[in-house]
């Protein structure tokens, strides 16, 4: 038995006493901002092939791919979001998340990493007087330098107008 454990009352701890909150995220990048999502949406990452285009799609939706037999729709976030640039590079890759039963691919332009963020770092977003909606955004962290936006990417996915969902929430056929 070690008796030379670091017992200290802070260690793992938030300063209340209580165990600290913590959640991963998926760190990517759309332009020059940098966003997270929750890790246990992603199924995967992969490197971007051009998606069989689906005709009268939304210009956000640029296809689908099939992926192991699954056909997938693939949203670019860059369009979809309003990014000033859309460039596909070798650092494009596409994000494959589970939303609420559904795969669907998520184009960003590159990913960063996986951090775990405890909630005392969350800050929640802004109110913003914009005609764009922003209810998808949950908070803010600041980690170091760097400021991320999170994001509920299952509310995003399966809003109306992404058209991804039926109002059931139930996949489409």
């Amino acid at each position: 038995m070690d008796m030379h454990k670091d017992t200290s009352p802070t260690q793992g701890r938030s300063v209340a006493g209580q165990p600290a909150v913590t959640s991963e995220y998926l760190t990517f990048r759309l332009g020059a901002e940098e966003y997270g999502i929750d890790i246990l949406r992603v199924q995967e990452i992969r490197s971007y092939e051009e998606p069989t285009r689906i005709a009268n799609a939304p210009h956000f939706i640029k296809g689908v791919v099939n992926l192991r037999g699954v056909i997938v729709p693939v949203v670019d976030l860059r369009i979809k979001l309003g990014c000033e640039k859309v460039e596909y590079n070798d650092f494009t890759v596409v994000i494959v998340l589970n939303v609420r039963g559904r795969v669907v691919g998520a184009v960003v332009d590159s990913v960063s990493d996986v951090l775990e963020l405890a909630s005392e770092l969350i800050k929640p977003a802004p109110e913003m007087n914009t005609t764009m909606d922003t209810s998808f955004i949950t908070g803010i962290a600041s980690v170091g330098e760097r400021m991320l936006i999170l994001m509920d990417i299952e509310a995003l996915m399966s809003s109306p107008d992404m058209g991804l969902m039926d109002s059931g929430s139930q996949s489409l056929q």
